[in-house]
């Protein structure tokens, strides 16, 4: 069995600001109109430097404000029900480690306060990093949609991935 040596606690760099206040989108609506920041603690804002210089970064957050639902390693997507997998081979926010992630753009920055194309957080949620996003180290033409392919309905997929409300 596995057993870690040590865990490290992790300190939010900032928060997330969205108009999420009880339900957010199950993805990212990157056209949204409302307001997005990220509002970084002034102790990072020198690690800013450049951020500028990208059009996308990921931002990497605590889930804090779901509820998780622990034990589970299986379980069925909202818009795929059919269809069992595994916890790891889905974008669930039920996860063992309450964790998202988002690739956002840049809209602009002003002193320590990102301004961001929309995301899938709730308000408050705490930023643990930020990350430039790279086109030739982090787009992989040759990616695929691996079990999403074998659902019934693509159409209806496709508004799902695309944060499309329907």
């Amino acid at each position: 069995m596995f057993a870690p040596k040590s865990y490290h606690v992790y300190q939010n760099i900032g928060i997330i600001r969205t108009p999420y206040k009880n339900k957010a989108p199950l993805q990212p609506i990157a056209n949204d109109e409302e307001e997005f920041k990220l509002l970084i603690d002034e102790k990072y804002q020198d690690g800013l430097k450049l951020i500028e210089t990208f059009k996308y970064i990921y931002v990497i957050y605590s889930l804090d404000k779901i509820h998780i639902q622990t034990g589970k390693n299986t379980l069925r997507p909202p818009w795929a029900p059919e269809i069992e997998v595994g916890v790891f081979a889905s974008r669930s926010p039920n996860r063992p480690n309450p964790i998202g992630i988002s690739i956002v753009q840049i809209k602009k920055i002003i002193n320590n306060s990102i301004y961001i194309s929309g995301m899938d957080a709730f308000d408050g949620s705490p930023i643990l990093d930020i990350k430039p996003y790279i086109d030739q180290l982090d787009a992989k033409t040759d990616a695929n949609y691996g079990w999403v392919d074998k659902t019934e309905d693509e159409n209806h997929l496709t508004l799902h991935i695309k944060g499309i409300a329907h």
